[in-house]
């Protein structure tokens, strides 16, 4: 079956591909080596063909121009010819009959051409020829004299290109030896940074050690190739390091609310194996401690999830999409009041479109509002103000508790961080730090001030999209969709 045209065998491809970077290296130079000298061969050899048969020639006319002369002053039939020695020049006496004269001892030349014949007769000028002699080629200059003509000719020696191009050929096969050695040395200099930053990482597979940083050495790409290699450790390292921190403090924070419904589960079994379940615990007793393990089962249920979502190492997997931030403000607040029911939450909210994943920010958004619910004494509002300044969409979540702290305010984003004021009340130290996590993922910034209630102010500022869309929109209020405000949408409990 025959193969494609211009398709490469697929052996050679696999076998290519099979090499290492050295070994192609020197292939490469050797090959780019012996490619060099064998040009330079077929130049060599073309240019010294022609130098060799110009010399002949100029030779040829000369000693033709010297024996024309003998020969006019002597007469054709009468001139002395040099005697033969064996080997150089051969000379032949064109008469004016046709015949010719050759020196003693000399071989016969080749009978005389037609075009030599017109030259003896006058009718043409003088002739270089280049004749195919069978076992030599013959070079063969005629030059009118007197009546008839002379002729000096000259085998075409060849032995000088042969020398030449055996000479070559040695020269050439030792350059490919010297070349696929230098080629191997420069290849192994070059690829040293390589074959440490391989055994560093092999190094750093093995020990699992990502402290191991890889010397900074070379220049150029492999600097550079360093360089990412560290770049992309210290990121595992602090990848690593966030892992181990969030696993540390989940196991703290777990401890507390396990270690009490533990308790209370095994109170309610050992007392329901002695039968004094109704005895020991009265009515009143009895449903105080099953509150406490439901409260207990949802602590640990949003812990469970917030723990889940700060463990994910992104925001979301949803798509950014344009989306006007009143709706996932409102779609926030009735989840809150759910949550919360004796606290009011206000709304006084600007139709605000940004860039972003609604899922993510509707969280965030819920996290400040629970926050502000957990604080906010009953009779007193939540109040959340949504509104454009310049360039940023400005969320304002407002109550009325008794604020942060200032020794509080440098962490009170940190995961798992709890105000000693706060340790009694519900809540894991989690919502604050998804509310950063969201706003640093849409480019945006979060800040703690006191409100002017006396309580905590949280301000989100993210990027507004720079073209809104033009049409209608509607709004999700707690009773279900409401038409468009037109601009403000102001909405009480």
């Amino acid at each position: 079956m025959s193969r494609p045209a211009g398709r490469e065998p697929r052996w050679l491809t696999r076998w290519w591909r099979r090499r290492s970077l050295r070994a192609r290296l020197t292939v490469i130079a050797a090959t780019a080596i012996a490619g060099s000298v064998f040009v330079a061969f077929l130049v060599g050899i073309e240019l010294l063909d022609r130098e060799l048969q110009d010399t002949a020639k100029n030779e040829l006319r000369a000693d033709a121009r010297v024996l024309a002369t003998n020969a006019q002053r002597a007469g054709l039939a009468q001139v002395q010819l040099p005697p033969y020695r064996g080997s150089g020049r051969l000379v032949r006496i064109i008469l004016p009959d046709g015949s010719t004269r050759i020196p003693e001892g000399q071989p016969a030349l080749l009978p005389v051409s037609e075009h030599a014949g017109r030259v003896a007769q006058g009718t043409s000028n003088a002739l270089m020829e280049s004749i195919d002699g069978g076992d030599n080629d013959y070079f063969i200059y005629t030059q009118r004299a007197g009546e008839g003509a002379v002729q000096v000719a000259r085998v075409a020696d060849e032995s000088p290109i042969t020398r030449l191009g055996l000479g070559m050929l040695l020269i050439g096969l030792l350059c490919v030896v010297g070349g696929a050695l230098v080629g191997r040395t420069v290849a192994r200099a070059g690829l040293a940074p390589i074959d440490r930053l391989t055994a560093a990482a092999v190094h750093v597979a093995h020990t699992r050690d990502l402290d191991a940083d890889i010397p900074d050495e070379g220049g150029g790409e492999i600097r550079r190739l360093i360089q990412s290699i560290n770049d992309m450790l210290a990121a595992l390292r602090d990848s690593r390091r966030a892992q181990r921190l969030l696993a540390e403090d989940a196991a703290h924070e777990l401890k507390t609310p396990l270690t009490s419904l533990r308790v209370n589960i095994e109170l309610l079994i050992r007392l329901d194996r002695r039968g004094t379940l109704d005895s020991a615990l009265p009515a009143q007793s009895r449903s105080r401690l099953l509150n406490d393990l439901g409260a207990q089962m949802v602590e640990l249920s949003t812990l469970a999830a917030e723990l889940t979502e700060l463990a994910r190492g992104d925001v979301s997997d949803e798509n950014t999409e344009l989306l006007d931030l009143a709706d996932v403000v409102v779609a926030a607040a009735t989840r809150a009041r759910s949550r919360a029911t004796d606290v009011e939450i206000a709304l006084d909210l600007t139709s605000v479109w940004v860039g972003g994943r609604p899922a993510a920010l509707q969280r965030a958004v819920l996290n400040l509002m629970d926050n502000a619910s957990k604080w906010s004494p009953v009779d007193q509002q939540v109040q959340v103000r949504l509104r454009a300044e310049g360039t940023m969409a400005v969320l304002e979540v407002d109550d009325a508790g008794p604020g942060i702290d200032d020794a509080d305010i440098p962490r009170v984003f940190d995961r798992f961080y709890r105000a000693d004021s706060a340790r009694a009340l519900p809540g894991s130290g989690l919502g604050l730090s998804i509310v950063q996590r969201v706003v640093d993922a849409h480019d945006g910034r979060v800040m703690v001030a006191r409100s002017a209630r006396g309580g905590a102010l949280l301000r989100v500022d993210l990027p507004a999209a720079t073209s809104p869309p033009l049409l209608g929109r509607a709004t999700v209020g707690q009773d279900g969709v409401v038409p468009s405000t037109g601009g403000v949408a102001k909405q009480g409990q």
